[in-house]
């Protein structure tokens, strides 16, 4: 197992490496200079042309690249230029915020989506399964941050609930009640494509198995139907559904970014927002390259995981 993770830990530097540069170019690519953004109306010629050699802006991409990556290694994600102060600070105080809320909807989205999905599965073809099915492909087709403002105007607005934006409350507050009302109607929010997803691929597999003639066979010695789904089937099916959950992990840090923005919520994709319309190449490189980075992690921890599960794999 350890030769296992560390091969896996080696196959991921590359992918991490070749992110590194498609993130810079990108930025590079972006129209406008840094400098004048930062300046504002302060930006004249002179100022410009300082600015952009103390940043070392006046170098060739090339150059860019190799001094930003050499920091990289020493541990340094650069200097942001819009709130002077470490990338790397920036960025890890955020990403806990966002780990708090993708963290929160990963889970919500694991315990519905297995329950309906096995729900689902047992039940083929009867009210339950239809009625899991449509709202499944209802939360699947529906937009995130439509939902999202969908359920601030109906619990936030009008019924009063649950707050709309923030992660704590501006007076008062601050303690783990406080930060589980505001984390709700976003975290929910997050959870419901991932939910869909998960309820699918879980009733698919449990239906596999299920067909299996170990199953049959189970159910012939007399074992109880509870025992049958949940200490046979269920057991055999989670093998194929740990990679869904792997993968829904990234994508829930993903969608934090659009998801953070409607609710105002402190985290690293609210920070990339502002980031990328300041034009603060270094706090926009950073933060995609933990994001990516906590991406490779998920799905290195659903492999893992899959592995102990299944004997066969190792």
């Amino acid at each position: 197992m350890a030769s296992y993770i560390a091969k896996r830990l080696l196959a991921a530097i590359p992918v991490l490496f070749g992110l590194t540069i498609i993130v810079f170019l990108i930025m590079a690519m972006i129209p406008g200079d840094p400098a004048t953004a930062i300046l504002g109306s302060y930006a004249t010629p002179e100022n410009v042309a300082k600015l952009n050699k103390d940043l070392g802006l006046d170098k060739t991409l090339f150059e860019q690249y190799i001094i930003w990556i050499g920091n990289l290694f020493e541990g340094d994600l650069g200097r942001s230029y819009t709130l002077n102060r470490p990338v790397l600070d920036e960025v890890l105080e955020r990403f806990s915020a966002t780990l708090i809320l993708a963290g929160t909807a990963l889970v919500l989205c694991s315990i519905l989506g297995l329950i309906a999905g096995i729900v689902s599965a047992v039940r083929q073809y009867g009210w339950a399964d239809k009625a899991i099915t449509l709202l499944v492909l209802i939360g699947i087709s529906t937009p995130s941050f439509w939902l999202g403002l969908l359920l601030i105007f109906v619990f936030a607005v009008n019924l009063r609930l649950f707050p709309a934006s923030g992660m704590y409350a501006i007076y008062g507050g601050g303690d783990l009640p406080d930060l589980l009302h505001h984390l709700a109607l976003p975290a929910f929010t997050l959870s419901v494509v991932a939910t869909g997803v998960i309820a699918r691929l879980t009733r698919t597999a449990m239906l596999e198995v299920l067909r299996q003639d170990y199953i049959r066979t189970a159910r012939a010695k007399g074992l109880s139907e509870r025992k049958v789904i949940y200490k046979h089937a269920f057991k055999s099916a989670l093998v194929s559904i740990i990679p869904v959950i792997g993968i829904q992990a990234g994508f829930v840090i993903g969608g934090a970014v659009y998801i953070e923005t409607v609710f105002q919520w402190p985290g690293i994709g609210s920070m990339l927002v502002k980031a990328i319309s300041t034009r603060d190449l270094m706090l926009v490189q950073g933060g995609v390259l933990v994001v990516a980075a906590a991406y490779v992690l998920f799905n290195l921890l659903a492999d893992v995981v899959q592995t102990l599960l299944d004997p066969r794999l190792r």
